[in-house]
């Protein structure tokens, strides 16, 4: 029986060599490092020590509170100077200089000199004090003798005790002894305490007055987050905002320069100040600012507007508590009441919140409107919320155009009579004859109006969303003339321009809202016929006064410094159908959402107040009728009629089927029949004798097929 044997222990002799020699290469060693210099060992050592959070925060401490006391000396001196000088009315009196206020530097040189011709009366009573200071010892110190010798007679014939009448001075003399001896106790002590305490007193004032430079203050102090507006501190963001002649002006009136200052005022999240600036420094100095002036005031820039108001030389400074506009605003009124009901000509539609908390509100009362920003920034939520008021007045007709065709606008189908929704060129062709046809109902009112002025017109509101699409649209009509496009020749432009121009006055309006506006998506005269002027967040200024205007602009509106992504729904305002604070030329509004959801809520209301609103669309062309034959028809005996004028009588014939026909689609029902328009004297006509000849071809067929 074999056995298994398990050795516990490795061998320690060599293996017996079964190949050949192995050759060893000895390696030396590497040198040794040298060894680090002492003085660069000391050197890390004093940097690691030196830039040790720890070792900044204690010198930071050491340099604060030392500096608390050195610069609380100098605040307690120049108090006291102030108190025994004439300097603090010689400030002011350059103040007002610098200020241009000549009325205020009179009445501080009269302070000055009452203050002057008392100080001479004090010193001269000074000449005479000493004699009459030792008069008044001399007697008060006899009435008083006098008057304990007399109290110790009353005692010694009280107690017939005749040294009784010396009793009342000797315990006097005993009491003043007494406070002798206090004094003796207790004034070495007070010299040893005395500096500590007034040098406390000190350290207690600069402490109060953050007397320390800002990189040795605590860091709450420092960062100044939330940190409340006091008139100090608007007077020293002003001093450091790097404009020489508002830095020297408010150096020259030292602690005065609160005199630029008007009162400071709670206004909704935040505080306003009026700033009249001083002789020398125009607005647009300090509105050019605006970044740095919210970095000293310890504000995000978002949170700092700067408007002008009528006064000269004045700026209004409003400033947000820090953080609060990024706090969403409350639901609309809308939404959270069911009764609500809208009122076109008198009523005001809830849009939001203006930056004081208030709540902002617009007139749409014969107003043209344009909203204009940014993609995704909140334009058409803007708009819609505008439409679903007035919907509520049930005597609010709307025809809608949404360019975008993302189903924004799709609550309003069974409430708008035309909803054209899509962003192909065959939609800014039904777009433009909406707005053409908004042009036609226009001049029909006119006409009435013309034969009786006292007609009244229910309202009739046209909205194009994403109007650049239409303006930017190369593709032209029959007649070779182009549907978007600036030119007088332009079909959609030439249409809004006639809305703008007289529509208002027959109550036949028209909304747009655009996207990133230039002079090729937004031409001037166009942007400048709307009354109601709205702005979200915008890349430039020059896209700024194309979308509000120079006066607002030039009025402090800002929509270009809001921020994109994050101020989202904020808008900057230019109407007067809107409460804005006076010497202002616009306001900012915080509008409220309304989602899909609550729109349709919104507008199932006011389906229900009405009596039922066919709504057209660009698919329904009356499929159930004949074009060819109604075409046949409206030709009657004419030989050939232009492209435009068959599309106009086949509305004539039948509103239903053909009022949102086009170009388009009159050529596709031709041409399938192969009785296509022709140019006739250089515009497109329609053949009688094509299309009898197409029906009667079409009826062959018919007959051939049915045999």
């Amino acid at each position: 029986m074999s056995e298994n044997v398990v050795h516990l222990h490795k061998p320690t002799d060599p293996p017996a060599p079964d190949t050949a020699p192995t050759v060893l290469t000895v390696v030396p060693d590497a040198p040794p490092a040298r060894p680090v210099p002492l003085w660069v060992r000391s050197g890390h050592a004093v940097k690691t020590v030196a830039t040790h959070e720890q070792t900044k925060t204690v010198v930071r401490a050491t340099a604060r509170h030392g500096l608390y006391t050195f610069n609380g000396g100098r605040i307690v001196a120049r108090r006291a100077w102030d108190g025994r000088t004439g300097s603090r009315y010689e400030r002011m009196i350059r103040a007002a200089e610098a200020a241009g206020n000549l009325e205020a530097a009179e009445e501080w040189e009269e302070r000055l000199q009452r203050f002057r011709a008392a100080r001479h009366h004090r010193r001269m009573d000074l000449l005479h004090s000493p004699v009459e200071a030792a008069k008044g010892v001399a007697v008060g110190a006899g009435m008083s003798i006098g008057v304990l010798v007399a109290l110790g007679v009353v005692m010694a014939i009280n107690t017939g005790q005749v040294g009784d009448v010396i009793t009342p001075l000797s315990a006097t003399v005993d009491f003043i002894a007494l406070l002798i001896r206090i004094v003796q106790i207790v004034w070495g002590p007070a010299l040893t305490i005395g500096p500590f305490l007034a040098l406390l007193a000190l350290w207690s004032v600069g402490r109060k007055q953050h007397a320390a430079p800002a990189w040795a203050l605590p860091a709450n102090v420092r960062s100044g987050e939330g940190e409340p507006i006091t008139p100090s501190i608007v007077v020293k963001a002003l001093r450091d905002l790097g404009v020489p002649a508002l830095t020297r002006a408010i150096k020259e009136m030292g602690d005065a320069g609160a005199s630029m200052l008007g009162p400071i005022t709670i206004a909704g999240c935040g505080v306003e100040v009026d700033v009249t600036l001083p002789s020398g420094v125009s607005t647009d100095e300090v509105q050019k600012r605006r970044k740095k002036l919210a970095e000293n005031l310890t504000r995000h820039e978002h949170e700092v507007f700067i408007t002008i108001p009528q006064a000269a030389r004045t700026v209004r400074l409003w400033i947000a508590d820090s953080g609060a506009l990024d706090e969403p605003i409350g639901p609309s009124p809308l939404t959270t009441d069911e009764t609500l009901t809208a009122d076109y000509t008198k009523g005001k539609a809830p849009w939001g919140q203006d930056l004081r908390g208030d709540a902002a509100a617009l007139s749409l009362y014969q107003r043209h409107l344009l909203i204009t920003g940014l993609s995704n920034q909140g334009k058409t939520a803007a708009l819609r919320a505008l439409a679903l008021w007035a919907c509520l007045d049930r005597r609010v007709e709307f025809r809608i155009a949404d360019l975008k065709g993302a189903g924004d606008w799709a609550m309003f189908d069974g409430l708008a009579t035309v909803l054209i929704q899509g962003p192909a060129d065959e939609q800014v062709i039904e777009a433009t004859e909406m707005v053409e046809s908004l042009v036609e109902e226009m001049n029909r009112r006119i006409e009435i109006r013309r034969r009786d002025p006292g007609a009244v017109f229910t309202p009739l509101i046209g909205i194009v969303d994403e109007a650049q699409v239409a303006f930017m649209c190369p593709v032209k009509d029959e007649d070779g003339r182009p549907y978007g496009g600036s030119k007088a020749i332009s079909r959609y432009f030439m249409a809004v321009r006639k809305v703008h121009n007289q529509g208002r006055v027959v109550d036949v309006l028209l909304w747009e809202g655009t996207q990133d506006p230039t002079d090729q998506n937004l031409p001037k005269l166009v942007r400048e016929g709307a009354h109601t002027r709205a702005s979200l967040a915008l890349g430039t200024e020059s896209q700024a006064r194309m979308a509000l205007g120079d006066k607002a602009v030039d009025g402090g509106a800002a929509p270009h410094l809001l921020r994109q992504g994050l101020d989202k729904g904020t808008l900057v305002v230019a109407s007067d159908g809107i409460e804005i604070p006076a010497g202002q030329a616009s306001i900012t509004v915080r509008t409220h959402y309304i989602n899909d959801e609550q729109a349709t809520a919104i507008t199932d209301r006011a389906k229900a107040l009405r009596d039922g609103v066919t709504t057209l669309h660009a698919i329904d062309r009356g499929e159930e009728r004949d074009p060819l034959a109604d075409i046949a028809t409206v030709l009657g005996n004419d030989t050939r009629v232009r492209t435009q004028e068959v599309i106009n009588r086949l509305a004539a014939l039948n509103a239903d089927a053909y009022a949102g026909w086009s170009f388009i689609d009159l050529k596709r029902v031709l041409d399938a029949a192969g009785a296509e328009p022709y140019k006739s004297d250089g515009r497109m006509v329609v053949g009688r004798d094509r299309v009898a000849r197409a029906l009667a071809d079409r009826d062959a067929e018919g007959s051939a097929s049915a045999d």
